[in-house]
């Protein structure tokens, strides 16, 4: 067919040498959204999307799944509860606070604070009291968290803005009158390219102006360090941790605050220059509880006295499980025998267990709705016999359920306000053996009756230990219900099977990940599942690389892909957005030997002309502050150019006012149904 000429794209002879290597970038006046001849080239394709994308099919159905609505587990404090909850017709999940009378009310209504539906809540605090609540909200999707404090009596604002909040942990001191927190310093006071970094830790007495806030941890640290910082249930032990970016592993010292002042609590250091990640729990018992890997890739809990934290004096309470990943852990010790809970995955499968808490004895389990994923294991801190965990599966919207630890049931305590009717599937988990004959685990979702071949898109990960667990999902259960399969890969790189599962796919090892990839699509094809000509593939920001690379590696393999928010330029990618960050995952193409694993399989510098790549849709948010657009908007000009099939398009969907990460339902529902149109189209579904 003759397919209209693609917008024009100049190509410069721009060449780096990186270690003797010549490195072409053509278009990298691309990385300027501001230059006028990008703002021209990216409207012309935002104009070309409109013609290609025709009528949303699936959006009407997307729109109704979800209309489920949503429902967070509950926080504790005191007779008072807090959580989240989405009604069926509401753009953003809703702050609550439930009174020991019962009386409900709406704290944080996004959509109040500014009908556009550009503001989210990024992250909620209450005090240990739950008098006062520290939360933070960011516009337009720029994750700018900016922090403020409300009387919860009055639901008033009482302090704030405070801004450079992102991502910043909030501990509260007992009786609500100061709170250690992280913050960026100034923009005045570092390089204009490292406003994202330079966090430190400070404390902030409520009333009082941040410029007396006093600064306790962080000076003289990696600029790329992020912080943690919690305090213990009676205010006596700080925590503070910091990990290099997204390095899985920390640095982690704690201080009793009752022999020093909390202006300068004195530090001492559980571990310091150690790879591994460790965190801690103080019990009401007096016993320091810590969770790590540590000599335990798959994680376990240890015991010590907080007086003294050393990794000499840990022991074993739960140990490593040969085959289980432990996740969390909630402490019941209202009870003649108080007991631990643990939150584990098998195989990505959450499951919890019942031990002793003196000795840690596994006594039994508890009962959960089905083969699901469950959204950590809340107690109340003062504690209790009872324990709320969110539960989900692929048919299941979210929901709460409450264990009693005195009667051993697990019941319904909340759930999902609306009600939908959701499509039969069936749903199955395979085991199919990668290139270097690792096995690898994959969940298949597909209709309930009648046999392959069918379109099915492959979702894939793998990276940052993240895990990829079963889930509702509207967008997935409006494609089976249309007729295709849904298939999602525990590639190596996630966190799955633990933390050698995650580190077989990361620096050095990053194409274990495509080659396991490779492996679950020949699977689907050899069983018959789908064909060739019939697979899709998808994945967002670490797994929008993920696909540029399996596009560019195996082009014959994929008939369409959707590539969202990606890391495209892994020569470049440190420069822009929180790339520094990740240097510890991926490599820094400063360093040769690092170099070598990036220009390996980046997946912009391997476009080659005269290829017939599959249909390719690029979606990308121009507010994005983690993943910068820059690297679809560069892979969309190399394939463009570089495409041999012109039935197979490349189509950049470039999405303005919105962010990498939380956004309103509609804006949801457009983006996916967009998707989907378009993988129908070219999956034949």
């Amino acid at each position: 067919m003759t397919r209209e000429p693609y917008p024009i794209a100049r190509r410069d002879a721009i060449v780096d040498e990186l270690h003797g290597t010549e490195v072409p970038d053509p278009y990298r006046w691309l990385e300027d959204p501001e230059d006028p001849e990008a703002e021209g080239w990216l409207r012309a394709q935002e104009e070309l999307f409109a013609r290609e994308s025709g009528p949303r099919r699936f959006k009407e159905r997307i729109a109704e799944l979800l209309r489920s609505g949503s429902v967070g587990t509950p926080a504790w404090r005191g007779e008072r509860h807090f959580f989240t909850r989405r009604t069926p017709d509401q753009e953003h999940a809703v702050f609550y606070v439930v009174d020991g009378d019962g009386t409900e009310r709406a704290l944080i209504d996004p959509m109040a604070l500014d009908p556009s539906g550009l503001t989210t809540l990024d992250a909620v605090q209450p005090d240990k009291e739950g008098r006062l609540l520290a939360y933070q909200i960011s516009v337009g999707g720029n994750e700018e968290s900016v922090l403020y404090l409300l009387d919860v009596a009055s639901g008033e604002r009482v302090e704030g803005p405070i801004d450079r909040c992102r991502y910043s942990p909030i501990a509260w001191l007992p009786g609500g009158e100061a709170f250690y927190y992280v913050r960026r310093l100034p923009s005045t006071e570092v390089p204009e390219n490292e406003t994202q970094f330079h966090r430190r830790v400070y404390l902030h007495r409520v009333g009082t102006s941040t410029e007396d806030d006093v600064m306790i941890f962080g000076d003289g640290l990696k600029m790329t360090n992020y912080y943690g910082v919690s305090v213990s249930r009676d205010g006596r032990w700080l925590q503070v941790s910091a990990h290099e970016g997204t390095a899985p592993r920390n640095d982690l010292w704690i201080a009793d605050l009752t022999e020093s002042s909390i202006e300068a609590p004195k530090l001492v250091t559980v571990q310091e220059g150690v790879d591994a990640q460790t965190g801690l729990g103080f019990g009401r018992d007096g016993r320091l509880y810590i969770h790590t890997d540590r000599d335990a890739p798959r994680a376990r809990v240890c015991v010590t006295d907080p007086a003294t934290p050393g990794f000499a004096t840990w022991k074993d309470l739960i140990p490593e499980d040969p085959e289980a990943v432990l996740s969390d852990f909630a402490i019941l010790d209202d009870l003649e025998r108080p007991v631990m809970l643990v939150g584990w995955t098998r195989h990505a499968i959450s499951e919890i267990s019942v031990h002793d808490l003196v000795t840690g004895e596994r006594i039994g389990s508890v009962p959960t709705p089905g083969l699901g994923s469950i959204g950590g294991i809340a107690e109340r801190p003062e504690g209790g016999h009872e324990a709320w965990f969110g539960y989900t599966d692929n048919t299941t919207p979210p929901t709460i359920q409450r264990y009693d630890a005195r009667t051993g049931e697990t019941t319904l305590w909340a759930a999902s306000p609306g009600a939908v009717e959701v499509p039969p599937v069936r749903t199955s988990q395979v085991v199919y053996q990668s290139k270097d004959g690792t096995q690898v685990r994959m969940l298949v979702i597909a209709p309930v009756s009648g046999e392959g071949p069918r379109p099915t898109i492959l979702n894939g990960y793998g990276g940052f230990g993240l895990s990829m667990t079963p889930g509702y999902s509207a967008s997935i259960l409006a494609w089976v219900e249309a007729g295709g399969v849904y298939a999602i890969a525990n590639l190596r790189g996630g966190g799955e099977e633990g933390e050698d599962w995650h580190r077989a796919g990361m620096l050095a090892h990053k194409q274990n990940v495509f080659d396991d990839f490779h492996a679950a699509a020949e699977h689907l094809i050899a069983t018959g599942v789908t064909t060739s000509d019939r697979l899709a593939i998808s994945g967002g920001s670490n797994g929008g690389l993920l696909v540029g690379a399996a596009l560019t590696q195996r082009p014959e393999l994929y008939a369409a892909v959707a590539c969202s928010a990606p890391l495209l330029d892994m020569i470049r990618y440190e420069l822009f957005g929180l790339g520094a960050t990740w240097n510890v995952e991926y490599g820094s193409a400063s360093v040769a030997e690092e170099f070598g694993w990036l220009s390996a399989y980046s997946p912009y510098h391997h476009v080659r002309e005269g290829v017939s790549y599959p249909a390719t849709l690029f979606t990308v948010f121009q507010s994005d502050t983690r993943v910068h657009p820059l690297h679809a908007w560069k892979m969309c000009a190399a394939l463009q150019h570089a495409q041999a099939d012109a039935d197979r398009p490349i189509v950049l969907r470039n999405e303005r006012e919105v962010g990498h990460g939380a956004r309103s339902i509609s804006r949801t529902v457009d983006l996916s149904a967009d998707t989907l149109t378009f993988l129908a189209r070219h999956t034949g579904l």
